[in-house]
């Protein structure tokens, strides 16, 4: 009896303790969050362990934390830190695990944990992890809305969730069917955020807005209105580098390269901010698409300071590229001499294919397509209309057919375009180069601006129809998501 005794009253205590913990995101809390928000992550892990200190029961901390290292994982993409920072991932579901499960931030911030860490392994490569995490992240947002309807939080990420599984291409989704209980609609997808948005009070409304920016611009294929939408919002990208790095993005989406190059150039320097290579990145591909060879600096200095392996084989490319502009093939070819496959990601994929090759690209084409990229479409069209295309090997007429589309779309020339796209995919569904998917692609977006869903859902199944040997992945994503929007007529 004394045994039983003994059991009930430590069942009780251990009942007790874990009820004391609880979720209060204070004014303590959104100060820390807004810390880590302007990547002043030494400032907010400070802020945690004050925290910590002063309420060591309020489990905020440890989702506070879980942004933190979040941001030093994916700014930096040192696989080196992940092993602690992995520990820490652990203690921290441990923790929040003995939440208060009648509290609707119990599920919401364990969903919020597991999802930084499924990003972050997408970014190691590691996507059987990935969608463990996904798959569980997922399930604590399903219960949350269905124990809480009304907690708007919620709907931030679930839109999420839904709008990334309803864009998975069918020859992928059938594993996605068999080991998670994944599901969702893009369509879905934007109501939810949509609803998301709907909680004016929200601490994390910004990064909700942000959030459905980027979903306007790469779901749902509305980059103007994306544009348009974070223009409004409270935005300060001369002090914050993650808001540089926003309205930048989305400045280049936009064929906006002149506004990106002005934003990067006065990004925030020498600061007590967590080091944000990419935004030199970023940087070295604005000028690059104005065809400086000034460029490579930035891209040099992005590797000086990038510790991670992905980015690396592209931004060797871009370095090769510039001496190109300069005339320099001999330092072109010593400098994608470098590139040694370590990356499987779609840009550097592209550059140990193009490292492969023993000839540089033609200097004509490759002006063309920079040119394009930076949204200088006049100019473009004179590097092309200025080359005789009969003179080209087989492989740069492709390209010439496809990149005179692309030019002939980003002039307004729907006609035009739509006519060199279907040349483009009649010539190049089986050669290995990623031309024909694209346009075919490139042709159903155009379809569906034009309102011809039928149209556009043929040239959508065209490609993913054809399976490129770099970017198939990414492309047929944006061919799942059109699908998706349009219907399949």
């Amino acid at each position: 009896m004394r045994n039983t005794l003994l059991l009930l009253l430590l069942h009780g205590a251990f009942t007790l303790s874990a009820a004391e913990y609880y979720y209060a995101f204070n004014a303590e809390a959104r100060a820390i969050y807004a810390d880590a928000m302007r990547l002043e992550l030494d400032l907010a892990e400070a802020g945690i362990r004050q925290l910590r200190g002063t309420e060591p029961r309020n489990l905020a901390a440890e989702h506070l934390e879980s942004y933190v290292d979040f941001f030093r994982l994916y700014l930096s993409g040192d696989e080196q830190l992940d092993g602690p920072l992995l520990e820490r991932y652990d203690r921290r579901i441990a923790r929040l695990e003995q939440g208060d499960t009648g509290s609707p931030y119990y599920q919401y911030a364990l969903a919020e944990v597991r999802l930084h860490r499924s990003l972050i392994d997408l970014r190691f490569e590691r996507h059987l992890a990935a969608f463990r995490n996904l798959n569980r992240a997922y399930k604590h947002l399903r219960d949350n809305v269905e124990r809480f309807p009304g907690f708007l939080p919620t709907y931030k990420d679930l839109g999420l969730v839904h709008a990334a599984v309803g864009s998975i291409p069918p020859q992928v989704k059938w594993g996605v069917e068999l080991f998670t209980s994944l599901t969702g609609t893009i369509a879905q997808g934007r109501r939810e955020l949509q609803r998301a948005l709907r909680d004016t009070d929200s601490p994390f409304r910004l990064e909700t807005q942000v959030l459905y920016a980027f979903f306007e611009q790469h779901l749902a294929d509305e980059p103007e209105r994306a544009y348009r939408y974070v223009r409004t919002l409270p935005l300060h990208p001369e002090t914050n580098n993650l808001h540089a790095f926003v309205r930048a993005t989305l400045a280049m989406r936009n064929d906006k390269n002149e506004e990106a190059l002005q934003l990067l150039e006065k990004q925030n320097r020498g600061g007590t901010e967590a080091d944000f290579p990419y935004l030199d990145f970023l940087l070295g591909q604005a000028k690059l698409r104005n065809l400086n060879p000034k460029a490579r600096i930035h891209f040099q200095s992005f590797l000086l300071r990038y510790p991670g392996r992905h980015y690396r084989e592209e931004a060797l490319q871009k370095i090769a590229w510039s001496y190109l502009l300069e005339g320099r093939p001999r330092e072109y070819h010593r400098t994608m001499a470098q590139i040694d496959g370590g990356s499987r990601a779609g840009g550097d994929e592209s550059a140990a294919l193009e490292a492969a090759q023993s000839t540089a690209p033609n200097l004509h084409l490759l002006r063309a397509r920079l040119l394009f990229d930076g949204g200088y479409f006049t100019r473009a069209r004179a590097e092309l209309d200025g080359m005789d295309v009969r003179a080209l090997p087989v492989e740069e007429q492709l390209e010439h057919r496809y990149r005179t589309g692309r030019v002939l779309d980003g002039l307004g020339d729907a006609t035009g375009a739509l006519s060199f796209y279907e040349r483009t995919i009649s010539m190049g569904r089986d050669n290995p180069a990623y031309y024909a998917c694209n346009a075919a692609l490139q042709a159903g977006l155009l379809e569906e601006d034009r309102g011809n869903p039928a149209a556009a859902a043929r040239y959508f199944r065209t490609c993913l129809e054809i399976a490129p040997a770099e970017y198939r992945i990414g492309l047929h994503m944006m061919a799942k998501a059109g699908l998706d929007r349009v219907g399949n007529p």
